[in-house]
């Protein structure tokens, strides 16, 4: 069987705060305001990942009001998801992102955070796509206040 999921979000950028991306620190005057260490696209991935396989999205399984969430990393979360997969019977075919930040610009980021995320999935560098891109200065996104993610993936029964 083979299952499609989606994933999408948010975070508000603030200065003198870290920027993740992937799991990996992006230089920035700018990072993301959360309750973990905000790295919005692995955020969009779980949420893919684990709709893909017809469970609620990372608020249930990493609530903010739970202490051991706080400040957590999310490839650490991450790694908890592609277990639950695994344990499931599902492997990763493929998973497409698209990454919203005016800045920085992230084009000599990508291959290392496309490095870093195919390792933590366990999967090919070729079973994952990093897109980047502007808001054109147009709202939250194009006046630096938020960097915005999304991310589809599918999944196939082992």
């Amino acid at each position: 069987m083979i299952r499609v999921g989606f994933g999408k979000d948010i975070h508000q950028l603030k200065g003198h705060l870290p920027l993740i991306i992937g799991g990996v620190n992006v230089p920035s005057l700018f990072g993301a305001v959360s309750y973990s260490d905000g790295d919005c696209l692995v955020h969009a991935i779980m949420d893919a990942l684990l709709g893909s396989i017809g469970e609620d999205d990372i608020g249930t399984m990493f609530p903010d009001n739970d202490p051991k969430n706080k400040g957590r990393s999310s490839i650490d979360m991450l790694k908890e998801v592609v277990n639950l997969l695994k344990s499931k019977n599902y492997k990763i075919n493929n998973i497409d992102t698209f990454i919203c930040l005016e800045q920085p610009k992230l084009k000599e980021y990508k291959d290392l955070i496309k490095k870093n995320l195919a390792n933590v999935l366990e999967i090919n560098e070729n079973q994952i796509a990093i897109k980047a891109g502007t808001n054109e200065k147009i709202g939250p996104i194009g006046m630096n206040l938020a960097i915005e993610c999304y991310a589809v993936c599918v999944v196939e029964e082992m």
